[in-house]
């Protein structure tokens, strides 16, 4: 039987990364994501509820993050669940906890300080503008109009 191991979210970062190094030089860090829902009950009254989700990134995903991930900042996580297990050093007793391990992320929102976005589509204010030596085309259909949360159907 085949298996599956995908998760994808989207919320916004809850508290700056902190970016560390492994004996052997790769980059890992840890983000928060809280990730938002919005509903109605029954009787038409709208209640919201977060679910908070730990991410783990290695490698540049991780220099990313903490370079450009800050607080607050609307992000895109594709990964896998993860199990991690430990013992608790205090009481002896097995813990466990499930983890969402990043392969990609996509920075969202806009960028309202009008920095420059870099070839690999990060934020940056050091980075030049990206040159193509191919003449810009003229989208052939006009950009879809802005939606509102409710009116996504799913």
């Amino acid at each position: 039987m085949a298996n599956v191991n995908k998760v994808i979210l989207i919320g916004n970062v809850t508290r700056d990364p902190e970016v560390k190094f492994t004996s052997k030089g790769s980059a890992v860090t840890d983000i928060g994501l809280a990730i938002n829902r919005t509903y109605t009950i029954d009787s038409g009254e709208k209640r919201e509820e977060t679910t908070f989700v730990d991410v783990e990134l290695w490698g540049r995903l991780a220099e990313i993050a903490g370079e450009y991930a800050k607080k607050g900042r609307p992000i895109y996580i594709e990964g896998r669940l993860r199990m991690d297990t430990w013992e608790d050093k205090t009481s002896g007793q097995k813990r466990s906890r499930m983890k969402v391990v990043g392969e990609n992320l996509q920075l969202l929102g806009s960028r309202s300080d009008g920095a420059p976005r870099s070839s690999d589509g990060v934020d940056s204010p050091d980075a030049p503008a990206p040159r193509s030596s191919t003449p810009a085309r003229r989208p052939t259909t006009p950009p879809p109009a802005e939606l509102e949360d409710d009116d996504i159907p799913f």
